[in-house]
Protein backbone atom coordinates (compact mmCIF):
# COMPACT_ATOMS: atom_id res chain seq x y z
CA UNK A 1 0.00 0.00 0.00
CA UNK A 2 1.18 3.31 -0.88
CA UNK A 3 1.77 6.02 1.29
CA UNK A 4 -1.94 7.45 -0.55
CA UNK A 5 -3.57 4.45 -0.79
CA UNK A 6 -6.73 5.10 0.86
CA UNK A 7 -10.08 3.30 0.81
CA UNK A 8 -12.92 4.37 2.52
CA UNK A 9 -15.50 1.42 1.17
CA UNK A 10 -14.11 -1.56 0.05
CA UNK A 11 -14.16 -0.84 -3.67
CA UNK A 12 -14.81 2.25 -5.64
CA UNK A 13 -18.25 3.28 -7.22
CA UNK A 14 -16.21 3.79 -10.40
CA UNK A 15 -17.86 1.45 -13.36
CA UNK A 16 -15.06 -1.22 -14.36
CA UNK A 17 -13.28 0.44 -17.32
CA UNK A 18 -14.10 3.81 -16.46
CA UNK A 19 -11.24 6.80 -16.95
CA UNK A 20 -11.40 7.50 -12.97
CA UNK A 21 -9.25 4.98 -12.26
CA UNK A 22 -6.41 6.25 -14.72
CA UNK A 23 -6.67 9.68 -13.76
CA UNK A 24 -6.70 8.47 -9.66
CA UNK A 25 -3.34 6.48 -10.46
CA UNK A 26 -1.99 9.62 -12.43
CA UNK A 27 -2.42 11.92 -9.03
CA UNK A 28 -1.07 9.72 -6.54
CA UNK A 29 2.21 8.98 -8.78
CA UNK A 30 1.97 12.89 -9.62
CA UNK A 31 2.36 13.45 -5.68
CA UNK A 32 4.39 10.80 -5.21
CA UNK A 33 7.15 12.06 -7.62
CA UNK A 34 6.74 15.60 -6.05
CA UNK A 35 7.83 14.25 -2.56
CA UNK A 36 4.58 15.68 -1.24
CA UNK A 37 3.44 14.23 2.13
CA UNK A 38 -0.14 13.42 2.30
CA UNK A 39 -1.06 15.80 4.89
CA UNK A 40 0.68 18.61 2.62
CA UNK A 41 -2.33 18.13 0.32
CA UNK A 42 -5.98 18.81 0.20
CA UNK A 43 -8.70 17.69 -2.49
CA UNK A 44 -11.98 20.08 -2.59
CA UNK A 45 -14.61 18.59 -4.54
CA UNK A 46 -18.38 18.94 -5.42
CA UNK A 47 -20.98 16.33 -7.03
CA UNK A 48 -20.29 13.63 -9.73
CA UNK A 49 -18.20 10.34 -10.30
CA UNK A 50 -15.25 12.62 -10.15
CA UNK A 51 -16.05 14.46 -7.24
CA UNK A 52 -15.51 11.30 -5.68
CA UNK A 53 -12.11 11.25 -5.56
CA UNK A 54 -11.41 12.53 -1.97
CA UNK A 55 -12.62 8.72 -1.02
CA UNK A 56 -9.99 6.59 -2.60
CA UNK A 57 -6.67 8.65 -1.75
CA UNK A 58 -5.50 9.45 1.36
CA UNK A 59 -5.08 12.90 1.86
CA UNK A 60 -6.92 15.76 3.38
CA UNK A 61 -10.51 15.89 1.70
CA UNK A 62 -13.78 18.17 1.33
CA UNK A 63 -16.92 16.69 -0.38
CA UNK A 64 -19.58 19.87 -0.69
CA UNK A 65 -22.33 20.79 -2.97
CA UNK A 66 -22.74 19.84 -6.81
CA UNK A 67 -20.52 22.68 -8.50
CA UNK A 68 -19.50 24.36 -5.59
CA UNK A 69 -15.99 22.51 -5.68
CA UNK A 70 -14.03 25.82 -6.26
CA UNK A 71 -15.12 28.70 -3.16
CA UNK A 72 -13.93 26.11 -0.64
CA UNK A 73 -10.55 25.49 -2.49
CA UNK A 74 -10.26 28.99 -2.18
CA UNK A 75 -11.26 29.16 1.39
CA UNK A 76 -8.61 26.63 2.29
CA UNK A 77 -5.86 28.38 0.10
CA UNK A 78 -6.65 31.82 2.15
CA UNK A 79 -6.96 30.05 5.61
CA UNK A 80 -3.80 28.24 4.71
CA UNK A 81 -1.17 29.15 1.86
CA UNK A 82 1.56 26.38 2.76
CA UNK A 83 -0.98 23.64 1.16
CA UNK A 84 -1.16 22.31 -1.67
CA UNK A 85 -4.89 22.26 -2.91
CA UNK A 86 -6.84 20.60 -5.92
CA UNK A 87 -10.21 20.61 -6.62
CA UNK A 88 -11.01 17.48 -8.15
CA UNK A 89 -14.61 18.05 -10.77
CA UNK A 90 -16.65 16.78 -13.58
CA UNK A 91 -17.43 18.69 -16.81
CA UNK A 92 -20.96 19.19 -15.64
CA UNK A 93 -20.16 20.12 -11.76
CA UNK A 94 -17.24 22.60 -13.18
CA UNK A 95 -18.89 23.86 -16.15
CA UNK A 96 -22.52 23.66 -15.65
CA UNK A 97 -23.45 23.72 -12.23
CA UNK A 98 -20.34 25.93 -10.99
CA UNK A 99 -19.93 27.85 -14.42
CA UNK A 100 -19.59 31.13 -12.68
CA UNK A 101 -16.80 30.04 -9.84
CA UNK A 102 -15.03 28.37 -12.45
CA UNK A 103 -14.96 31.81 -14.64
CA UNK A 104 -14.57 34.50 -11.72
CA UNK A 105 -11.56 31.62 -10.16
CA UNK A 106 -9.61 32.12 -12.81
CA UNK A 107 -9.89 35.75 -12.40
CA UNK A 108 -8.42 35.90 -8.86
CA UNK A 109 -5.91 33.56 -10.18
CA UNK A 110 -5.66 31.84 -6.52
CA UNK A 111 -3.20 29.02 -6.28
CA UNK A 112 -5.34 26.62 -7.13
CA UNK A 113 -4.86 23.24 -9.54
CA UNK A 114 -8.52 22.43 -11.11
CA UNK A 115 -8.40 18.85 -12.62
CA UNK A 116 -11.77 18.14 -14.63
CA UNK A 117 -12.54 14.86 -15.42
CA UNK A 118 -14.04 15.74 -18.93
CA UNK A 119 -16.31 12.49 -20.16
CA UNK A 120 -18.79 14.78 -21.81
CA UNK A 121 -21.61 13.53 -20.20
CA UNK A 122 -23.03 13.16 -16.88
CA UNK A 123 -22.30 9.81 -15.60
CA UNK A 124 -23.46 9.57 -12.13
CA UNK A 125 -27.11 10.54 -13.53
CA UNK A 126 -27.73 8.28 -15.84
CA UNK A 127 -26.26 10.10 -19.64
CA UNK A 128 -27.91 13.20 -20.14
CA UNK A 129 -25.48 15.52 -21.89
CA UNK A 130 -23.37 17.93 -20.25
CA UNK A 131 -21.63 21.52 -20.79
CA UNK A 132 -19.09 19.61 -23.52
CA UNK A 133 -21.54 17.00 -24.98
CA UNK A 134 -21.13 17.57 -28.59
CA UNK A 135 -24.14 19.20 -30.73
CA UNK A 136 -26.75 16.62 -32.07
CA UNK A 137 -25.10 13.93 -29.87
CA UNK A 138 -27.88 11.43 -28.50
CA UNK A 139 -28.14 10.67 -25.10
CA UNK A 140 -30.54 9.11 -22.38
CA UNK A 141 -32.23 12.03 -22.26
CA UNK A 142 -31.75 14.28 -25.28
CA UNK A 143 -33.25 11.45 -27.63
CA UNK A 144 -33.30 13.28 -30.79
CA UNK A 145 -30.03 14.76 -30.01
CA UNK A 146 -27.97 18.10 -27.92
CA UNK A 147 -29.42 20.75 -29.38
CA UNK A 148 -27.43 23.33 -27.68
CA UNK A 149 -23.43 24.17 -28.73
CA UNK A 150 -20.69 22.56 -26.94
CA UNK A 151 -18.62 24.65 -24.33
CA UNK A 152 -14.66 24.91 -24.84
CA UNK A 153 -13.49 25.02 -21.25
CA UNK A 154 -9.70 25.64 -22.32
CA UNK A 155 -10.59 28.10 -24.85
CA UNK A 156 -12.85 29.54 -22.10
CA UNK A 157 -9.84 30.00 -19.73
CA UNK A 158 -7.57 31.35 -22.10
CA UNK A 159 -10.26 34.17 -22.85
CA UNK A 160 -10.61 34.65 -19.39
CA UNK A 161 -6.79 35.37 -18.85
CA UNK A 162 -5.57 31.85 -17.07
CA UNK A 163 -2.22 31.55 -16.51
CA UNK A 164 -1.74 27.96 -17.07
CA UNK A 165 -4.43 25.70 -19.42
CA UNK A 166 -3.63 22.50 -20.07
CA UNK A 167 -5.44 19.31 -21.46
CA UNK A 168 -4.87 15.50 -20.90
CA UNK A 169 -5.94 12.01 -21.68
CA UNK A 170 -6.69 9.39 -19.22
CA UNK A 171 -5.46 7.07 -21.42
CA UNK A 172 -2.20 8.37 -21.35
CA UNK A 173 -0.94 8.25 -17.88
CA UNK A 174 2.80 9.11 -18.23
CA UNK A 175 1.41 12.26 -20.19
CA UNK A 176 -0.90 12.97 -17.53
CA UNK A 177 1.47 12.90 -14.54
CA UNK A 178 3.75 15.36 -16.04
CA UNK A 179 0.92 17.60 -16.77
CA UNK A 180 -0.83 17.58 -12.83
CA UNK A 181 2.79 18.08 -11.37
CA UNK A 182 3.47 21.07 -13.81
CA UNK A 183 -0.56 21.75 -12.51
CA UNK A 184 0.05 21.32 -8.55
CA UNK A 185 3.67 23.21 -8.63
CA UNK A 186 2.44 26.31 -10.53
CA UNK A 187 1.91 29.50 -8.54
CA UNK A 188 -1.89 30.83 -9.63
CA UNK A 189 -4.99 29.04 -10.94
CA UNK A 190 -4.03 25.98 -13.29
CA UNK A 191 -6.78 24.02 -15.43
CA UNK A 192 -6.10 20.78 -16.55
CA UNK A 193 -9.24 19.44 -18.49
CA UNK A 194 -8.75 15.68 -18.88
CA UNK A 195 -10.53 13.58 -21.32
CA UNK A 196 -11.92 10.69 -19.23
CA UNK A 197 -14.22 8.63 -21.87
CA UNK A 198 -17.56 7.30 -19.69
CA UNK A 199 -17.58 3.64 -20.76
CA UNK A 200 -21.57 3.00 -19.67
CA UNK A 201 -23.58 6.54 -20.89
CA UNK A 202 -20.91 8.01 -23.87
CA UNK A 203 -20.81 5.76 -26.50
CA UNK A 204 -19.13 8.34 -28.78
CA UNK A 205 -16.05 9.89 -27.05
CA UNK A 206 -14.61 6.17 -25.86
CA UNK A 207 -10.90 5.24 -25.52
CA UNK A 208 -10.54 4.29 -28.62
CA UNK A 209 -12.00 7.36 -30.42
CA UNK A 210 -9.78 9.34 -28.49
CA UNK A 211 -6.25 6.99 -29.23
CA UNK A 212 -7.59 7.52 -33.01
CA UNK A 213 -7.61 11.67 -32.49
CA UNK A 214 -5.22 13.10 -29.57
CA UNK A 215 -1.40 13.62 -29.90
CA UNK A 216 1.14 15.52 -28.00
CA UNK A 217 2.04 19.01 -29.15
CA UNK A 218 5.19 19.56 -30.41
CA UNK A 219 8.63 20.16 -27.90
CA UNK A 220 9.33 23.06 -29.49
CA UNK A 221 5.81 24.48 -29.18
CA UNK A 222 5.73 28.00 -27.40
CA UNK A 223 3.13 27.62 -24.90
CA UNK A 224 4.50 31.52 -23.77
CA UNK A 225 2.00 32.19 -26.83
CA UNK A 226 -1.34 32.93 -26.27
CA UNK A 227 -2.37 33.53 -29.58
CA UNK A 228 -1.24 29.76 -30.69
CA UNK A 229 -2.60 28.75 -27.34
CA UNK A 230 -6.22 29.59 -28.89
CA UNK A 231 -5.51 28.24 -32.16
CA UNK A 232 -4.33 24.66 -30.16
CA UNK A 233 -7.48 25.18 -27.99
CA UNK A 234 -9.97 25.37 -31.03
CA UNK A 235 -8.49 22.27 -32.31
CA UNK A 236 -11.09 19.18 -31.99
CA UNK A 237 -12.13 16.57 -34.37
CA UNK A 238 -9.83 14.55 -36.38
CA UNK A 239 -7.09 15.97 -34.81
CA UNK A 240 -6.76 16.90 -31.01
CA UNK A 241 -3.43 18.25 -29.36
CA UNK A 242 -2.74 17.44 -25.43
CA UNK A 243 -0.14 19.01 -22.93
CA UNK A 244 0.42 22.80 -21.57
CA UNK A 245 -1.34 24.74 -24.02
CA UNK A 246 -0.61 28.31 -22.47
CA UNK A 247 1.73 28.94 -19.21
CA UNK A 248 2.62 32.47 -18.40
CA UNK A 249 3.66 33.54 -14.87
CA UNK A 250 1.30 36.10 -13.16
CA UNK A 251 0.53 37.16 -10.14
CA UNK A 252 -1.67 34.49 -7.59
CA UNK A 253 -4.33 36.42 -5.79
CA UNK A 254 -3.19 35.78 -2.24
CA UNK A 255 0.20 37.41 -2.98
CA UNK A 256 -1.78 40.63 -3.56
CA UNK A 257 -2.53 40.91 0.62
CA UNK A 258 0.99 41.70 2.28
CA UNK A 259 -0.90 40.12 5.35
CA UNK A 260 -1.06 36.59 3.73
CA UNK A 261 2.24 37.16 1.87
CA UNK A 262 4.41 38.27 4.13
CA UNK A 263 3.30 36.35 7.55
CA UNK A 264 2.22 32.85 8.63
CA UNK A 265 -0.65 30.61 7.15
CA UNK A 266 -3.82 32.51 8.77
CA UNK A 267 -5.20 29.04 10.49
CA UNK A 268 -1.48 29.14 12.88
CA UNK A 269 -2.06 32.72 13.98
CA UNK A 270 -3.66 33.25 17.61
CA UNK A 271 -6.96 34.88 17.61
CA UNK A 272 -7.22 37.74 19.50
CA UNK A 273 -10.45 38.92 20.50
CA UNK A 274 -9.47 42.53 21.83
CA UNK A 275 -8.25 43.04 18.21
CA UNK A 276 -11.71 43.90 17.07
CA UNK A 277 -11.91 47.22 19.88
CA UNK A 278 -10.74 49.23 17.43
CA UNK A 279 -13.44 48.33 15.02
CA UNK A 280 -16.20 48.42 18.07
CA UNK A 281 -14.64 52.25 18.69
CA UNK A 282 -14.77 53.32 15.29
CA UNK A 283 -18.50 51.74 14.52
CA UNK A 284 -20.30 51.50 18.21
Amino acid sequence: MTKYEYKLYDKPAWCPGCGNYMIRTALKQALEELGLEPHQVVISSGIGQAAKMPHYIKVNGFNGLHGRALPPAIGIKLANKDLKVIVESGDGDSYGEGGNHFIHTIRYNIDIAHFVHDNQIYGLTKGQASPTTAMGQHTTLQFDGVKAEPLNPVALALTMGAGFVARGFSGDIPHLVNLMKEAIMYKGYALVDIFQPCVVWNKVNTFAWYKQRVYHLPDDYDYTNRKEAMKKAMEFGDKIPIGILYKVEKEPYEDRFDFIKNGPPLVDRELNPKDAEKLLRDFV
